[in-house]
């Protein structure tokens, strides 16, 4: 049975760089619906992998004259996009809806770059949209239309969870949050394994726990409706082993404040980094 057709995805599709992020959202599209023969695929070191689903679903992959599609995604290294410039701005058409995944490229940024594009969305995702449980941030420029924010919606929901902004200078916080959130669970993962090892446990066994306990509470927090705080609560027993360790995490100086000012430098050095 074939996948229903998400109506708001575009008619016509050129991805910019099918590496992890733009192969994962482009498996998204694909079986949300979207029209593989009006699916054209930009990437000049195509793994075996994509020439070969290329080839079995009849997608374009680097033709010699790229159709001006009605949406433009850009997935490829941001530090490429200066050399791409003269090969994207003949992509782009009057009523193009550009979406770019391009870390640190703000909208003035892409405008500059690509002075053809009047509807651009910026888009921020992390690094688990690669299996489809990404949580993306998402802007748009004030020419983005109510159908094409729609259709970078669907875009962007193929691989996970879409938070739209209204402040464009946000992206940072959200870069900060989610961007590199993935990295601080797994360095909890790797922390709680390194104590499971000092407190007497093999360390295999104490990286297989560390490693299922991170990954099975997260499942809980995505299947249970409560807030985070309440699931803390709830298996936090007054005066047992998990309440000692919590009043540990939680003092003044602990978990809460090193986060509160890990998210602070990260949100810092995005905008240092933006260009």
């Amino acid at each position: 049975m074939s996948a229903p057709v998400d109506a708001a995805l575009p008619a016509s599709l050129t991805l910019v760089g099918a590496g992890k992020m733009g192969g994962a959202m482009l498996s998204g599209w694909l079986a949300g619906g979207l029209d593989p023969a009006r699916t054209t695929i930009l990437d000049p070191q195509a793994s075996p992998e994509l020439q070969a689903l290329c080839a079995a679903r009849g997608l374009a992959l680097n033709p010699a004259a790229p159709p001006v599609a009605e949406a433009l995604v850009l997935a490829m290294k941001p530090q490429g996009l200066d050399a791409a410039e003269p090969a994207l701005a003949p992509l782009i058409g009057p009523g193009t809806l550009v979406v770019s995944v391009l870390a640190g490229k703000t909208i003035a940024n892409l405008r500059d770059r690509l002075p053809g594009a009047r509807a651009i969305v910026r888009a921020m995702p992390n690094l688990p949209a690669s299996i489809g449980r990404g949580a993306t941030g998402a802007v748009a420029s004030p020419e983005v239309d109510d159908g094409q924010r729609a259709q970078a919606h669907a875009l962007l929901a193929s691989v996970g969870l879409v938070e739209w902004l209204d402040d464009e200078g946000l992206i940072d916080a959200l870069t900060a949050v989610s961007g590199s959130g993935p990295a601080y669970v797994f360095l909890l993962a790797e922390a709680m394994a390194e104590a499971g090892i000092a407190a007497g446990l093999p360390a295999d066994m104490a990286t297989r726990l560390a490693r299922e306990t991170v990954s099975g509470a997260a499942a809980l927090l995505a299947a249970d409706p409560r807030d985070a705080a309440r699931l803390r609560q709830d298996v936090t027993s007054p005066g047992g082993t998990t309440a000692e360790a919590l009043a540990v995490l939680m003092r003044s100086g602990g978990l809460p404040d090193l986060m509160r000012e890990a998210v602070d430098a990260a949100r810092r050095r995005a905008g240092a980094l933006a260009g």
